[in-house]
């Protein structure tokens, strides 16, 4: 498969992971209702984003973006991460900060003991920032030959 291609299908699969995670963020809070905490929201502001982004670099097919969105990735992952372990972990879930009028602490999804939605959150963005780091090093290859 020639590189062209490559680049393709690394865009179009990141923008759908993201297209995926706003969907069920929308739907989580829209159709069946649950507010989301602070620490929620943060993730959304960095994760809405990505499917703009993504979706015009997807049809430019500019692999260039790969630099923007890794930070977001990280960053959205470090707050899914964080958000998780308040909410599985006993020691952060003690020292975990009030949030408003949802706790961060709340699970309002618990399939198989550890799915949540910072979990499902932490899936897209890890998903998307290692998408973005092959795309990375696909086009640095490019550069250099």
């Amino acid at each position: 498969m020639d590189k062209e291609k490559k680049i393709e299908y690394l865009l179009f699969s990141a923008w759908a992971v993201s297209v995926s995670a706003l969907a069920g963020s929308l739907y989580f809070s829209e159709v069946l209702k649950y507010e989301p905490c602070e620490l929620c929201w943060y993730q959304r502001i960095l994760m809405y984003p990505l499917v703009l982004i993504l979706g015009i670099a997807m049809v430019k097919k500019d692999a260039k973006q790969c630099v923007y969105v890794l930070p977001l990735a990280v960053i959205g992952g470090s707050i899914s991460v964080y958000h998780y372990l308040i909410q599985k972990a006993a020691f952060f879930a003690d020292s975990a900060p009030a949030c408003g009028r949802v706790p961060c602490t709340g699970e309002y999804i618990n399939l198989l003991g550890f799915i949540t939605i910072p979990f499902l959150a932490l899936l897209a963005f890890a998903s998307i920032a290692i998408l973005m780091i092959i795309l990375y090093k696909l086009t640095k290859k490019e550069k250099t030959k």
